[in-house]
C-alpha cells in the first residue's frame, strides 16, 4: 500500500506540522508514504491521507486537493469556520462561503453569509465560529475520517457523516530527559501556544493575580504569540503583574519550548470554546510529567480526573483556577507520575501508528474492491454492447457482478 500524505510540515508554526514531523517517521517503518507538496503534481498512491485543521494558510491547498481527489481526513479540529472562509471569501468566492453556511443552516445560513459578506454582520470567523462550524464541506468530501475524541466523532455523527470513523489517540513525543531552562518560581506556571481570549488568558492572569497573593515567589512564564486584538500588555499593567512576576516568550524553537516546559511545575491549557481540537501542548506536557489544568469541555474533559485537574466554565472559574494552581503545585509529583503513566499507556506513538495502518488499510482496501467492480462490470458491458448506464447497472445485476 502506498500512502499519499497532506499535510503541513516544518518549517511551518502549525501545530499540524509539529504532529507531521513525529507521525511520519513511525509510518514510514510500516508503509510506503509520498508526501504531497503545495503546487505540485499529486503523488500517485493507493489512497490520500489528508490531515485538515482550521488555518486557511496551512490547509487551504489540501482541501483543494481532497477535492481534486477524495480520501481519507484527519480532522484535528471540528470547528473549520475560519478555514472555509479563508478559501472562499478570502479567494474571491462569495458564492462558496453562502453555499458553505446554506449547507449549514438552510436559507437563513445564506442570508446571514450575505450579510457578513457585505459587512453588515461581524466576521463570525472572529466572534461566534464554534456556532458555524462548516466542517460539512470537508465531510461532503471524505471517504472516511481519522479523529482523535469522542467528542469530534460525536459532533460528525451528529452533523450526518456516515463514512467510517476511526477514533485514534494523538501521539506523544517520546518521553527523553530534557535539561530545565534556568528560570524560577515558586512554583513556576506555564502557559504555551497561541494567547488569546479563547485560551482563557483573561481570567488565567487573574487567577495568577490571586495566586501571588498568597506564593509572592510564583511566576508565570507565557510562551507564544499574543491574537493581534489580544492587547495583553494593557492587561498585564492592569493587574499590576511586572517582569519580576511574569516571563514572557514569543514563538521558540522546540529545543527551548521543550525546556521552559520543563522548568514549569504547573501547566495551563485552558479553552472556551473549544474548536474540537485535541491539545498537543497538553499531550507534551503530561509527558514531560506535569502537573496540568485543563478546561472542563471537549476533548480536554475526556482526561482521567487523576490526570489533569478539569476547571469548570462557570462564575466561579477565576478563584477556581486559583485555587487549583495552589493544589496542582502542591500535589505536582503525584500529578506528574499519574500524566507520565497516562500518556505512556494511552498515546503510545507506535500504537498510533498501527492504528492508522490499519484504518489506511481498511480504505484502500475498499477503494480496490470499487475499482474492481467497476472494471467487471466494464468490461461486461463491452461484451454485450451497453452503452446507457442505467442499462448497464441492470444488467451488471442480472450478471450477478454488484
Amino acid at each position: 500500500m502506498k500512502v499519499a500524505y497532506y499535510s503541513p510540515l516544518p518549517p511551518s508554526r502549525s501545530g499540524i506540522a509539529d504532529y507531521s514531523a513525529l507521525l511520519l517517521p513511525a509510518l514510514r517503518e510500516r508503509i510506503e508514504v509520498v508526501v504531497a507538496e503545495p503546487g505540485k503534481r499529486a503523488p500517485a498512491a493507493d489512497v490520500a491521507l489528508y490531515h485538515v485543521g482550521n488555518d486557511p494558510d496551512a490547509h487551504g491547498w489540501i482541501v483543494d486537493a481532497l477535492r481534486r481527489r477524495p480520501g481519507v481526513v484527519v480532522l484535528h479540529e471540528f470547528v473549520l469556520h475560519h478555514l472555509i472562509s479563508g478559501i472562499t471569501l478570502g479567494r474571491g468566492d462569495a458564492r462558496g462561503y453562502f453555499d458553505a453556511m446554506e449547507r449549514e443552516l438552510g436559507v437563513i445560513g445564506r442570508l446571514i453569509a450575505l450579510g457578513v459578506a457585505d459587512n453588515l454582520l461581524p466576521l463570525l470567523w472572529e466572534t461566534q465560529p464554534e456556532r458555524f462550524p462548516l466542517a460539512g464541506v470537508v465531510l461532503d468530501l471524505a471517504q472516511g475520517l481519522i479523529v482523535h475524541s469522542r467528542y469530534v466523532e460525536t459532533r460528525v455523527r451528529e452533523a450526518g457523516y456516515g463514512g467510517p470513523v476511526w477514533r485514534i489517540a494523538h501521539p506523544a513525543w517520546p518521553q527523553v530527559h530534557v535539561e530545565p531552562a534556568a528560570v524560577s518560581g515558586e512554583p513556576l506556571v506555564g502557559c504555551f501556544g497561541y494567547l488569546n481570549v479563547n485560551k482563557r488568558i483573561p481570567q488565567v492572569l487573574e487567577a495568577f493575580a490571586l495566586l501571588l497573593r498568597r506564593r509572592p515567589q510564583a511566576k508565570l512564564a507565557l510562551v507564544g504569540a499574543a491574537g493581534e486584538r489580544f492587547d495583553l500588555g494593557r492587561r498585564l499593567e492592569r493587574l499590576g503583574l511586572d517582569d519580576s512576576a511574569i516571563l514572557r516568550e514569543d514563538y521558540v524553537a522546540e529545543e527551548r519550548l521543550w525546556s521552559l516546559m520543563a522548568a514549569c511545575d504547573v501547566l495551563v491549557n485552558l479553552r472556551s470554546p473549544t474548536m474540537g481540537e485535541t491539545s498537543g501542548a497538553v499531550i507534551r506536557g503530561l509527558g514531560l510529567g506535569k502537573a496540568m489544568l485543563v478546561s472542563d469541555v471537549g476533548w480536554f474533559a475526556e482526561l482521567p480526573d487523576g490526570v489533569a485537574l478539569k476547571i469548570p466554565l462557570d462564575e466561579y472559574e477565576v478563584p477556581t483556577i486559583a485555587g487549583a494552581l495552589e493544589l496542582a503545585a502542591d500535589h505536582a509529583a503525584e500529578l506528574g507520575d499519574a500524566a507520565r503513566d497516562y500518556v505512556r499507556r494511552e498515546h503510545d506513538l507506535g500504537s498510533t501508528a498501527d492504528g492508522y495502518v490499519a484504518a489506511l488499510e481498511e480504505a484502500a482496501g475498499g477503494a480496490l474492491v470499487a475499482d474492481a467492480v467497476l472494471l467487471r462490470i466494464a468490461e461486461a458491458a463491452a461484451e454485450v454492447g451497453i452503452d446507457d448506464p442505467v442499462e448497464l447497472a441492470r444488467e451488471a445485476r442480472r450478471a450477478g457482478i454488484v
